[in-house]
Order: C-alpha cells, then sequence, then structure tokens
C-alpha cells in the first residue's frame, strides 16, 4: 500500500479536554498545521510542546549590531530563532555558521531553516560542540559576530524520552548528544556520598546537597522519577516552591556534570577572541551563575590585557514584558564584548 491509500493517522488519545502528556500535544508538535493554538499557548506564558522560544533576541541584535556581508557564528544553533533574526540583517553577502552537539534536534532545526530560503550559500550547519571553537574557526572563520545562547532548549527539557525534565517520568539520561558518553544514571552510579554533595554545591548552589546525596548516591536510580521522589524525601519541606527549586538545581548539576558544560564553556571562552575579527563583536547569553561567572571573568581579563576593547560592565535581562510572556527568560543575563 502506497502512501496515497493509506488511511490517515489517527491523532493521540488523551483524557480530559486538554492533553498533558508530551506526545498527546498533536497540535503543540506540529506548528505549521495547528499556527493557532502555538499563539494561545504562548499567549499564556507557556512554551509549545516540541519548540524553542529565543530569549533577548532584540538585546542581542543590538549588541551584535549585524550588518550586510558580515559573517557569524551561532555556537549554539538549538531551534535556530536567533539565526532566524540574524540572517536577513546579514544579506546580500553575510554568512551565518551555525553549532550544536544535538543529533536528534539538529536535522529538524536545519530543514526549518533551509525550508524558510537559507540556503548552503548563507547557512553552514555543522554538528560539533562549541568547544571545538578553534578548528572551526579555522575552517569558517574568522567571525565579525559570535553569539553563544548556553544551557537546554525546550524542545530538549520538555520531551521525557530525553531525560531532563523532573516534571515527567523517562530515562535519566541528561545528555545533549545522546549518543556519546555516560547517562546521567550510570554518572550517578559512578558518585559516593561525599563526592555527589560537592558536585550539588559546585554546579548548582544546592542548599539541601548533603541530604540529597544521602538520598541519591549508591542506589542504581535509573529514572527521572526515581531521582525526583528522593529529592522530595531529602527536602522534606511543606514549601512548594523550596522542593521545585531543589528539584531543578539537582537535575541541573547533574546536566552540567554529564556535558562537561563548564569545561566546554572554558575552552570556547579560551579561543574566542581569535575567532573574532578586529572590531567584532561576541554576546554570551548563560542562565547559571557558574556561567556567568565564567563569561565575566574571561571577558575582563580580556579586557585588561587589550584583547577586547570594550565589555558590559553588568548583564543584561530580559524586558519585565519578556519574564512575564516567557518566564523561562527570569534567570538570563546577557554579557557582550568587542574585540579591539
Amino acid at each position: 500500500m502506497d502512501d496515497a491509500t493509506q488511511p490517515p493517522k489517527r491523532r493521540p488519545r488523551y483524557k480530559g479536554t486538554h492533553p498533558r502528556r508530551f506526545e498527546e500535544k498533536y497540535k503543540e508538535l506540529a506548528p505549521d498545521r495547528y499556527a493557532e493554538e502555538q499563539a494561545k499557548v504562548q499567549a499564556r506564558g507557556h512554551t509549545p510542546a516540541g519548540t524553542h522560544r529565543s530569549i533577548m533576541v532584540e538585546e542581542i541584535l543590538e549588541v551584535l549590531d549585524p550588518q550586510p556581508g558580515e559573517r557569524a557564528l551561532d555556537a549554539t544553533l538549538g531551534y535556530g530563532g536567533h539565526t532566524r533574526e540574524l540572517l536577513p540583517r546579514l544579506l546580500p553577502g553575510g554568512r551565518v555558521v551555525g553549532l550544536d552537539v544535538d543529533p536528534l534536534e539538529l536535522p529538524r532545526t536545519e530543514a526549518r531553516l533551509r525550508a524558510l530560503g537559507f540556503g548552503e550559500d548563507v547557512l553552514a550547519v555543522r554538528r560539533t560542540n562549541f568547544a571545538g571553537l578553534a578548528k572551526v574557526a579555522a575552517e569558517a572563520g574568522p567571525f565579525d559576530l559570535v553569539l553563544a545562547d548556553l544551557g537546554v532548549s525546550s524542545m530538549q527539557i520538555d520531551n521525557p524520552a530525553r531525560g531532563f525534565t523532573w516534571k515527567a517520568d523517562g530515562p535519566l539520561d541528561l545528555r545533549l548528544n545522546p549518543h556519546k558518553g555516560r547517562s546521567a544514571a550510570d554518572f550517578l552510579d559512578s558518585l559516593d556520598e561525599a563526592a555527589l554533595a560537592e558536585l550539588l554545591v559546585t554546579n548548582a548552589d544546592e542548599s539541601h546537597a548533603e541530604a540529597i546525596a544521602r538520598e541519591l548516591a549508591g542506589r542504581g536510580l535509573r529514572t527521572t522519577r526515581a531521582v525526583a521522589d528522593r529529592v522530595r524525601a531529602a527536602v522534606g519541606s511543606a514549601d512548594e516552591d523550596e522542593t521545585k527549586k531543589a528539584l531543578q538545581r539537582t537535575f541541573q548539576a547533574l546536566r552540567i556534570a554529564v556535558n562537561d558544560e563548564f569545561g566546554a564553556l572554558d575552552q570556547f571562552l579560551a579561543h574566542l577572541p581569535a575567532a573574532l575579527n578586529p572590531g567584532g563583536r561576541a554576546a554570551i547569553l548563560t542562565f547559571h551563575s557558574g556561567e556567568d561567572r565564567r563569561v565575566k571573568k574571561a571577558f575582563q581579563e580580556d579586557l585588561r590585557e587589550g584583547t577586547y576593547a570594550a565589555v558590559a560592565p553588568d548583564p543584561l535581562r530580559a524586558s519585565p514584558e519578556e519574564r512575564r510572556s516567557n518566564p523561562r527568560s527570569t534567570s538570563a543575563k546577557l554579557r557582550w564584548a568587542r574585540r579591539a
């Protein structure tokens, strides 16, 4: 039976009047067919399932100041929202190189951008970690603009199969590239109580680190729900907000460690000045105090050495309007630097 004669696929079944599970949200997962549903979800201050709302777009465009003919690097392509806004401002004659480590989401992002008319002549897409910036710059640079939007995207967080969320049950994975390295479950099994407590403090400033480590270490936990239940038991608080923050910080700490995010960022920052043309601009969006400290320190050191002509004196934050419409922008901090 060919595609033309196959019966139409039934929509997912779900209880109640609205879908709750990720895989049931068929309208949100098909934005091309259900644009009206996307708008409704965004109007409620949520991000539609399987998508990502780019953060601080206007602020990033202002500090990067893209001009026709310039070359840009989007070091964390993600859903492609920032690149979609950059490219028209670089044309004619300009180009974007987009990097991402996620082998599942990158093909989808590239397909969306190609469908908008951005061909190989203006957009090059590479599956690689931005820690390899030196090699990328040697082959495709140097660049007039470099953007890095750190952390993970909403389509990764919201999909239980990726293991990034404590809100639904799924495998305890947390890898940006699920085909490489150890899963969070295997990594957690390798830590004793003291090492895990230290990790929770270092990567997430977790105030309940010792109690959580006692509940998680040596338990052979393999699912997000199992970890979430143990964290709740460790916190033992009637304060729902405090428990939620502990869950967020625990998953964040594990994710950072599993993907060596701090190590990758340190390498990226070390090679960033050489990847920029004279007068080139860099913008880095962080969502964690450990990330922001690293960016601030690197920018200030290079400013003192004369490598940068100017850096952000203070981080820029999302506007009150953006924080209301997209709560995931609340923790974002934007720092910029300009090459001497």
